[in-house]
């Protein structure tokens, strides 16, 4: 069979560390659905698959190059704690922002969001809700971490993630800009325009000064009932799907 050199080896397990994929400009999908997902959108560079995976999933790889590795070179290459047996070696698509494309659509931007399961998430939502760009200051975490990938499950290449200084691109936008806030109108009874961009803060901090002086819009997601005691703020990713809920349902 044919076999990947050690060099090769040792590339791929570093794709765990940010620097390595941004000096290659490759990143890794692992397991069954997320690579079967991601293969059709990404162009390829490597494709790592156990003999026992093989033999149950084989199939679904007619017409791809396919390297056979021992499952104990798989662990190693792995970013996983129990790797699955399939593992896609895939280039990092080349995007530049055209801001002039974002008028008269609905985008999101995050301001600092750190955790690499809340991005994931969020870029699954941008999908779910046909949000086809997702700004990202160069704060958030790497779109492109293993975990980020694993939970965006094949989300990633229908969403186009840009990093950018937000404080910039956003006023030439052109577009309502959104945000929310403790201080807000309550997002269930504000009038919503189908356009604009909505911005979502760090878990902890929230939305940042310079960003916050940018949003036109401020909303709030109140509890239910209103004078209820309620945790003191949502979770990202869970606000975040509230608020395309409702600007998708206006």
């Amino acid at each position: 069979m044919q076999q990947l050199t050690n060099a090769e080896k040792k590339l791929v397990s570093s794709l765990g560390q940010v620097k390595s994929r941004r000096e290659s400009g490759l990143f890794v999908a692992e397991g069954t659905r997320c690579v079967l997902e991601a293969l059709p959108l990404f162009a390829c560079r490597y494709l790592l698959a156990t003999e026992e995976w093989l033999r149950g999933h084989g199939e679904a790889l007619r017409g791809f190059d396919v390297i056979q590795v021992w499952a104990k070179d798989m662990e190693r290459m792995s970013q996983q704690k129990a790797p699955q047996g399939v593992l896609a070696v895939l280039e990092i698509p080349r995007r530049d922002l055209d801001v002039n494309s974002l008028k008269g659509k609905l985008t999101v931007a995050l301001d600092s969001v750190q955790d690499p399961g809340n991005l994931g998430t969020i870029v699954r939502l941008c999908s779910w809700f046909g949000v086809k760009t997702l700004l990202c200051s160069k704060g958030c975490a790497d779109v492109y971490n293993p975990k980020v990938v694993q939970s965006t499950m094949g989300a990633l290449g229908r969403v186009a993630v840009h990093y950018c200084d937000l404080e910039e691109v956003l006023p030439s936008v052109g577009e309502p800009i959104y945000g929310t806030f403790l201080d807000g109108k309550d997002l269930f009874h504000t009038p919503l325009t189908s356009s604009g961009v909505i911005v979502m803060g760090n878990e902890g901090n929230g939305v940042s000064p310079g960003v916050a002086r940018l949003v036109s819009h401020r909303l709030y997601i109140p509890p239910y009932p209103a004078d209820a005691e309620a945790v003191e703020s949502l979770n990202v990713a869970t606000a975040t799907a509230i608020t395309l809920a409702r600007f998708r349902n206006p």
